[in-house]
């Protein structure tokens, strides 16, 4: 694993924080950014999750640390707030996959189908889709689809094989695409990682490529499914609070080990992978957040008529009653901050 150059320097976080304070900005970082991203944010969780708390609060600015389409989907719940991404460079290998002219081509082939996105979407696939779905509430959103008509699902297909295995529904066909991280943790992984931590439970996203391999083992009787949990970004972080065991290996992107170890210090935390690392989550830096409060770059923008036709996909999806993670965002305040800001 690549050793990351971190800057923990107290005054640069004050700074970050009291620029952000005149500027009335919010920042927000994904649970798989750096640590030090992460301590200087006001709010940490995933991505759609951290969009509506942002849209909640009465912030002029959002400075987004983590992805692109991240940033778009912030843009497209807060259109009236101004929305920074600090670094271009943080793309998504899994957004894109899959663009708008690939998807109405696919749609062209399934005429009458539903298409269900995952918000690791641009804000043009979101506008070409009829509902949006979190890796949390995908099986929920695909039942509330009536049981005879055709669905498009994109663009995981980890995620996509583990919802038509839930569900039990042969009618979903799946985009072929993957993140290169997720890919990377393959079961030779886990199998290693479960041999050196037998009392471990495992904690794994649906997008690893190790998950439908799981999946398959555990409807066998290989793997006892008690100790397998396949869970969200924001799954993986409750879990440790109500799990009577004190060690878990973890099969997601290596940065959310610091919130698990910061938000249970109590506990122990293994990665299924240490070189499960996404480059584009990496490329924001403490002085990259500074210069983007200063300069207000990089400004994240959505043309209005796909911004309205994405936030109808995503409103569908809330509609159903699945809500992004919000309620385990976990707020980093300073002492002087007022709590119900």
């Amino acid at each position: 694993m690549t050793v990351l150059e971190t800057h923990t320097d107290p005054a640069l976080h004050d700074a970050i924080r009291e620029l952000a304070a005149a500027r009335n900005a919010v920042i927000l970082a994904h649970n798989y950014e750096r640590p030090e991203i992460q301590d200087v944010a006001h709010y940490v969780g995933d991505s759609l999750g951290l969009s509506r708390e942002a849209a909640k609060t009465d912030a002029d600015v959002i400075v987004f640390c983590g992805v692109h389409f991240m940033a778009e989907t912030a843009k497209i719940l807060s259109p009236g707030k101004t929305v920074l991404l600090p670094d271009l460079a943080a793309g998504c290998s899994l957004a894109a996959t899959i663009d708008a002219a690939q998807l109405r081509a696919w749609k062209a082939e399934h005429p009458g189908a539903v298409v269900v996105a995952y918000v690791n979407t641009t804000a043009e696939v979101k506008a070409e889709s009829d509902y949006c779905c979190t890796s949390g509430n995908a099986v929920e959103v695909v039942n509330a689809i009536p049981a005879d008509r055709e669905i498009l699902f994109l663009p995981d297909m980890f995620l996509g094989a583990h919802v038509r295995r839930v569900t039990g529904r042969q009618n979903i066909h799946v985009w072929m695409g993957e993140c290169h991280v997720h890919a990377g943790i393959d079961p030779e992984h886990i199998n290693l990682q479960r041999a050196a931590h037998p009392g471990a439970e495992f904690l794994i996203h649906p997008e690893c490529g190790c998950a439908t391999p799981v999946v398959e083992a555990i409807s066998a009787g290989a793997i006892d499914p008690k100790d397998v949990h396949i869970l969200s970004t924001e799954g993986m972080i409750k879990r440790p609070q109500v799990s009577p065991v004190d060690e878990f290996i973890v099969a997601t992107e290596l940065g959310i080990l610091h919130r698990l170890r910061r938000e249970n210090p109590g506990k122990t935390f293994f990665a299924a992978n240490d070189r499960a690392q996404c480059a584009y989550m990496k490329v924001t830096t403490l002085p990259k957040v500074l210069r983007s409060l200063e300069t207000l770059s990089h400004e994240i923008t959505v043309p209005d008529d796909v911004a309205a036709r994405a936030r109808r996909s995503i409103e569908r999806m809330i509609a159903i009653g699945g809500q992004g993670g919000g309620p385990a965002l976990s707020p980093f305040r300073t002492s002087d901050e007022d709590p119900g800001e």
